[in-house]
């Protein structure tokens, strides 16, 4: 099982980006991706899930700003980032578990089986 994220960048407040995670040795379409983000100094925050039948799952800090989708026939799990602020620097993580399915909440990073090596996100002000 491998996850490569792509499409981070350096972008000014009030942007967007879209994240790319390409995935091998399992399908999208199975159960529970997500997205985590680390800033320097922080712990790993989830940022947004994404169930087989996508049902999705937002932070509170995300929500109504980013969107969290995949593409089956791609193999290919995205976060689209829109009106982005400075405290969405980070380093972003695609994560992966076969189960339980994430039921629109957002799991704790211990329960993935599976990351990405990231891809760094800078937004300047």
């Amino acid at each position: 099982v491998q996850l490569v994220e792509s499409g981070g960048g350096s972008v000014q407040a009030g942007g967007s980006l879209r994240l790319s995670c390409a995935v091998s040795g399992y399908t999208v379409s199975s159960d529970c991706m997500g997205w985590f983000r680390q800033a320097p100094g922080k712990e790993r925050e989830g940022v947004a899930s994404i169930d087989t039948d996508d049902t999705a799952g937002y932070a509170a800090s995300v929500k109504g700003r980013f969107t969290i989708s995949k593409d089956n026939t791609k193999n290919t799990l995205y976060l689209r980032m829109d009106s982005l602020k400075p405290e969405d620097t980070a380093l972003y993580y695609c994560a992966y578990r076969p189960w339980p399915r994430c039921r629109a909440t957002i799991p704790t990073m211990t329960s993935f089986n599976y990351w990405g090596q990231g891809t760094q996100v800078t937004v300047s002000s």
